[in-house]
């Protein structure tokens, strides 16, 4: 019977490739980015997620967007999105004013309050929303939130006074 011929083993060359991979996945490791958290010690002023409004209004009306949200309660713009992107709609709001922008329409009303009323059917708590955002409970007459999960950036709340009653809810994203 002939002897079996072996292979070198070569035990410089495996530890060179465990080396390489080591040092790969620190630095791998050292350029990610950990996820900033919802709540930093100063006041945020962008947010992006999604939101949902149900309005119990006859007919009732739904609907969901993609958003990007910018600004503060007396200055900013709120853009909508479909989820592939499209842009459905801009709202931009100052003290003089705000406007609601859909493809190349333009409407302007008195406030960012009267111009959420035209298209939903509810006046939005715009100011509300960005405490809310913010993780402070806010009383709105007629709403109510739940702050219980703003810290996994999840948001609802609801218009149960005057009527039609409507419920937003609101997913932020990391």
């Amino acid at each position: 019977m002939m002897p079996r011929l072996q292979r070198p083993r070569r035990p410089a060359r495996r530890a060179w490739l465990c080396g390489t991979g080591v040092v790969a996945m620190l630095v791998l490791a050292g350029c990610a980015t950990p996820a900033a958290p919802l709540h930093m010690g100063a006041e945020r002023t962008e947010w992006n997620g999604r939101l949902g409004l149900t309005v119990d209004s006859e007919p009732p009306q739904a609907f969901q967007a993609a958003f990007e949200l910018r600004g503060n309660p007396t200055r900013g713009e709120l853009v909508l999105s479909t989820p592939l992107g499209t842009r459905l709609a801009s709202v931009r709001w100052q003290p003089e004013g705000a406007e609601l922008r859909q493809g190349n329409d333009l409407s302007r009303h008195e406030s960012v309050e009267a111009l959420t009323a035209q298209i939903s059917g509810a006046p939005l708590p715009v100011t509300a929303l960005f405490d809310w955002l913010q993780g402070r409970q806010a009383d709105v007459a007629g709403w109510q939130a739940d702050l219980a999960r703003q810290p996994e950036g999840r948001i609802s709340a609801q218009r149960t006074h005057p009527a039609p009653e409507a419920t937003l809810r609101i997913v932020l994203d990391p």
